[in-house]
This record gives structure tokens, sequence and C-alpha cells, in this order.
């Protein structure tokens, strides 16, 4: 089967399942799209490892690369091998220099631990054909805005104080808060606080 790697572009919360988000594969050599709907807390393991957070404790994927450095094994690729009836399948290819030992999971999780090995990401073109999107001219400056720009595509947490604008706060406070952040493992808000702290230097 004719394999296609895949890069990500971009996560952003879906509008059509609450409390879902929409992590965006695009072909590195087309311009075909794959979205794929994952869960809360695999879109948070994704967005920080892309943005380079550091968790106070290590969170399961986090586990899962100790557990295999101290085994001897790697990730060597993911591989998004399947779609049935609207769900995604894929696996997780994994070598131990003797063997290579192929693992099913959900996409999200895959997605996750794949990225902590700086494993490629692949799909088949028949999984490609069936749920990729191709872009228009229209939705090229959409997908961009995607690119990079993984916490800042959120919707706010209702539980953030809506009158609360980071912008106001001084360098001094937001250290602390992102401190606080952190420690509470609340790493959407963290990004965007270490995203603002990083414009005003």
């Amino acid at each position: 089967m004719d394999r296609i790697k895949l890069e990500i572009l971009g996560l952003s919360s879906s509008q059509s399942q609450s409390g879902s988000f929409a992590l965006v594969l695009g072909e590195t050599s087309g311009n075909r799209r794959l979205p794929i709907i994952i869960g809360m807390f695999e879109a948070q393991a994704i967005a920080i490892e892309i943005e380079k957070i550091i968790p106070n404790r290590p969170m399961t994927h986090d586990l899962f690369k100790s557990f295999a450095h101290n085994f001897n094994f790697s990730v060597k690729e993911i591989i998004i091998s399947d779609l049935k009836e609207g769900v995604f399948f894929a696996k997780i290819i994994c070598d131990d220099q003797n063997r290579t030992i192929e693992i099913d999971a959900r996409p999200s999780d895959a997605i996750a631990i794949g990225l902590r090995f700086n494993a490629s990401i692949y799909t088949y073109e028949a999984i490609m054909s069936e749920a990729g999107i191709v872009l228009t001219e229209e939705s090229e400056e959409e997908a961009s805005e995607l690119t990079s720009e993984f916490s800042k595509k959120e919707k706010p947490d209702p539980k953030t104080k809506s009158s609360e604008n980071i912008k106001d706060f001084t360098t001094d406070k937001l250290k602390k808060m992102l401190d606080e952040a952190l420690e509470k493992e609340d790493y959407e808000r963290a990004a965007k606080i270490r995203d603002e702290m990083n414009k005003r230097n």
C-alpha cells in the first residue's frame, strides 16, 4: 500500500463535539488535510510536547517514554492504519534493535507518544482518499493560521474569569501565574502565559 507522510498542522477546539479537539494532519507533499477528533487529555498531551512545556510530574505519555528507554526500545513511526465507520485506528511501530513490533493504539495516543520520540507519522492513500480534505484557496489562509497556533486556537476555559486578560499583568506576575498553572497541571493556561512572556522578550 502507498504510504503518505503526515505532519501536524494544528490543534483547535472542535465545533462539532463539546470538550473535544480537532487534530489537523497534512500530507508533507500535497495539500490534503486529515482532521481527527480527539479528547481533551490527548490534545493537552500533544500540545505540551509541541510547546515544550515540562510538567511537574510525568504525564502518561511521558511515562511510556521512560518505560521504553529503560527497556531499550524506541518508537520508530506512527501509522494511521485504518478507518472503520468514521473511527480511525493507528499502530505504534516499536524497535529494540532485534525485532520490530506493531502495537495497536488510538491515533491521539499514538501521536502523543510518537512526538516524544520524534517519530514520523504516516497513513495510507486509501485512508487519505476517503477522509482527506483538499484545501481550497479560501481555506488556505485558515489552515496557515492553525499552524503553530496550538494553544491560541483553543476556546477559553469557562472556569477562567472572562474579564482576565494576561496582557494586563506585569512580567513578574506572569511568572508567578505560570508557576501556579504548572503546579495545577493546567498546561493550556501555562502555554498562553508562556506565549505572552515570550512576546515581551
